[in-house]
């Protein structure tokens, strides 16, 4: 350890195995009803209900994403990856957001296609089979509430969601079509279904990228951390301040600290890291402890090089 950098080099623990677990099971659940959903279709005709179970497969896929994402973030940190591997989960949401702005274009398409040339449609085989599909979503919805909290099992909940909506979507307008044989209901309910699931997402990608560009996160203002950075007693001034998400839950800052007096300085970090953490949320810190005469001799040099 150098006299000017002190590092907290461990990242908290992250609880891999039970979020691998909650969604294991879902992908299972959603690939197997998926199945059925397509046999159903086939021996109805029902082109409403096979394109509903080509949705439920490409969910499948996204939640197995999901899955390999949160099985490979608990790879321990190596020499080519000195933070490990846990921000591949917010690069797996953002494949997940990009994959549902196309089902939701791909449903938009279709829908108006349906709108210009309806297709018949066995009201009763359609409430009957959506009936389940409703049932077993809900089952996958209550997994994946119960995994970590992140952007990852958000992704993942995003795509359960439109097939939740979808199976709703679905089940409303057989009824509709089995007692009136109003056909465009169908199509009507997939675009409303649409510009729900179109926020949520859009909302998402904009989450994901913000990490990706190591933005401060949304909740921490820099000028409050600043001002209580500075409010530590010892603390002269604060500046080159950094914050960024290296992954979701681990929060990460470097900054500069002016002190009164360099002796002072293994009381003051211990206080910081403290008060960074309980109200900041801000758990992986690297400080540069400088003194007042350091900064002034550092900026004289800087500036005699630039003339030189």
């Amino acid at each position: 350890m150098s006299d000017h950098h002190i590092h907290q080099h461990d990242l908290p623990h992250r609880h891999g195995s039970q979020t691998e677990l909650h969604l294991f099971w879902p992908v299972v659940l959603t690939l197997g009803f998926a199945f059925v959903e397509a046999m159903g279709g086939w021996f109805t005709h029902s082109l409403a209900l096979l394109g509903d179970a080509g949705h439920m497969f490409s969910d499948s896929a996204a939640l197995a994403l999901a899955w390999f994402a949160a099985w490979i973030a608990q790879k321990p940190a190596s020499k080519h990856h000195t933070y490990g591997l846990a921000r591949v989960e917010v690069l797996v949401a953002l494949i997940n957001g990009a994959v549902m702005l196309l089902i939701i274009a791909g449903i938009v398409f279709e829908a108006v296609q349906r709108i210009q040339d309806p297709h018949p449609v066995q009201g009763g085989q359609v409430m009957l089979i959506a009936f389940l599909g409703l049932v077993v979503n809900l089952i996958v919805a209550h997994w994946l509430h119960k995994a970590e909290k992140n952007i990852n099992s958000r992704a993942a909940m995003l795509h359960v969601l439109g097939d939740l909506l979808g199976s709703v979507a679905a089940l409303a307008a057989g009824a509709v079509i089995y007692y009136t044989g109003w056909l465009p209901i169908d199509p009507i309910l997939s675009v409303f279904i649409c510009v729900l699931l179109l926020a949520s997402t859009i909302n998402l990608l904009r989450e994901a990228i913000h990490v990706l560009m190591e933005g401060t996160p949304h909740n921490i203002d820099t000028d409050a951390v600043e001002s209580a950075m500075q409010g530590v007693a010892g603390v002269a001034s604060v500046h080159d301040i950094h914050i960024w998400t290296l992954a979701s839950g681990v929060v990460a800052l470097t900054a500069h600290v002016q002190l009164l007096d360099l002796h002072g300085w293994m009381n003051v970090l211990p206080r910081m890291r403290e008060m960074l953490d309980e109200s900041f949320g801000i758990n992986h810190v690297t400080l540069q402890p400088e003194t007042v005469d350091w900064v002034e001799e550092h900026e004289s040099s800087t500036a005699n090089k630039c003339w030189s």
